[in-house]
């Protein structure tokens, strides 16, 4: 895959905090890679959530009261 153009301005606002991931602030692989295991990305949760690790579309769903 090519370099991400917007890698620096992506890094900044990348709210992932598993350590040593490698698609951190690589927001195509990190979709593609998430959506794969029936999951959405940590930028998707709040962060008390994300801290969990939990990113199912369950998880999702709850948040906004389904």
């Amino acid at each position: 895959m090519a370099d991400c153009t917007n890698h620096a301005s992506n890094l900044e606002s990348c709210s992932c905090t598993y350590p040593g991931c490698s698609r951190k602030s690589k927001c195509c692989e990190c979709l593609k890679h998430h959506l794969a295991n029936r999951e959405l990305p940590g930028c998707c949760f709040p962060p008390e959530i994300e801290r969990t690790y939990d990113r199912s579309f369950d998880r999702f769903v709850q948040l906004h009261g389904g």
